[in-house]
């Protein structure tokens, strides 16, 4: 069975071996610390880790290294970075943390006795969007919200980053599907713009000078207060993500299986940050319009991360089309692995989950490592529906003997 049919079996809810992804998309990577130990642990070519996502120091995983630890799931090449400079024209760099790396040719840097800071688009003229701290591992956004003035709000303001995709972009996206596809692994891809409110987004760290409502307090409080603009948002971003899909999906067509949708996430560690009538009143239409469009023109499965305490948001992300959610964040209040299978799994593939990232990857035993990465494939793979993966992207210096033992677990059941 090929990596591919292996994905397949599990997103179309059938039992067979679990798949294993880590690198195919922002959420499900590894910190460039842990990428480079794994290299070592492995005995594979000495060279440096392309930094291919700066915001969170993301490192590619490249062939050698997916092969080494088996995983089945391949992301199509990032054309571009959060800091909205292409993924391209390599260059060195050491971090503070004395790694040599390699990072895109327009990362470029300012410093003062607070840390460093990157800039929009590359350029140092302009403020930076955003900032990694003395002795940080990722960078953070810097708000540069101008002061708003309520009786000029203009909610084209709020989608300057979004706009109809270029045949060249769209010539882009087929190379690295194809590039994908031809690795015999599923690949999981995006032709963005298709995520509401990610408040990852909402600070717009790749515009240089971004207007509308940018800090992200005052977004959450516009949920509440200013729900007519962010419905203009919405219904505007979504009218120009359908005509997008509309043009990439005949081109994209059979080399893709995951759409990444959408990384908003809804859930703190112990609640949400809105209501549930929030959420069926702001999001859901849009959603659904968005997953219908896709079920019905492709044979693609929609990917939506959230993060955080969301067991009574489930029903509404099945509603609104979700086929699977991510990354099951299994320490977080209401999320009992067993709970979210036995209620969710005949409905949504659960892509994620299979080790904590706050407490045991990181500061457990490789025997506890063992013991909870068994636990969960024998939850969450019951009937298909799984794929495995850590509780979001592994953190930087994690040590890389938890690493192992927890990609030796899935092994492990995968042989039983």
């Amino acid at each position: 069975m090929t990596s591919r049919e292996k994905v397949q079996k599990a997103l179309n809810h059938e039992n067979g071996p679990v798949p294993v992804d880590f690198g195919s998309t922002a959420v499900t990577g590894m910190h460039c610390t842990c990428v480079a130990a794994l290299r070592d642990h492995y005995g594979l070519e000495k060279r440096p880790v392309k930094i291919h996502e700066p915001y969170q120091m993301l490192g590619l995983m490249e062939k050698d290294l997916l092969d080494a630890i088996g995983v089945d799931v391949v992301g199509m090449e990032p054309l571009s970075t959060m800091f909205g400079f292409p993924v391209a024209d390599w260059k060195e760099w050491r971090t503070p943390w004395g790694q040599d790396v390699l990072v895109p040719g327009q990362f470029n840097l300012t410093e003062d006795s607070r840390g460093l800071y990157v800039h929009p688009q590359g350029d140092t003229s302009v403020a930076p969007s955003g900032h990694l701290p003395r002795g940080g591992y990722f960078f953070d956004s810097i708000i540069r919200q101008p002061e708003l003035d309520e009786d000029s709000l203009n909610p084209e303001d709020n989608l300057e980053e979004y706009g109809f995709i270029t045949d060249e972009k769209l010539k882009q996206l087929k190379a690295a599907a194809e590039k994908a596809a031809a690795t015999g692994r599923a690949v999981t891809g995006g032709i963005g713009g298709t995520a509401l409110g990610d408040i990852a987004h909402i600070p717009a760290p790749s515009l240089k000078a971004p207007k509308g409502i940018r800090d992200i307090e005052e977004w959450y409080v516009s949920t509440a207060i200013r729900q007519d603009y962010v419905h203009e948002v919405f219904g505007r971003q979504t009218e120009v993500a359908l005509v997008n899909l509309a043009k990439a999906a005949p081109v994209l067509g059979d080399f893709m299986d995951v759409i990444f949708m959408c990384g908003t996430d809804f859930g703190t560690q112990s609640g949400t940050f809105c209501s549930p009538s929030t959420f069926d009143e702001l999001w859901l239409p849009y959603y659904r319009k968005m997953n219908d469009w896709i079920h019905a023109n492709t044979n693609w499965k929609t990917f939506k991360h959230s993060c955080g305490a969301v067991e009574n948001f489930m029903n509404r992300f099945i509603d609104a089309g979700f086929d699977i959610i991510n990354p099951v964040q299994c320490s977080a209040a209401g999320m009992d692995p067993q709970t979210l299978k036995d209620r969710y799994g005949d409905k949504l593939v659960f892509w994620g989950g299979g080790v904590d990232t706050q407490h045991v990857l990181p500061f457990g035993t490789p025997a506890e490592v063992r013991a909870q990465v068994l636990n969960r494939c024998k939850i969450f793979s019951r009937n298909g529906g799984f794929v495995f993966d850590a509780i979001h992207n592994v953190q930087a210096r994690t040590p890389v003997e938890n690493i192992v033992a927890m990609l030796d677990a899935v092994r492990e059941f995968n042989g039983r």
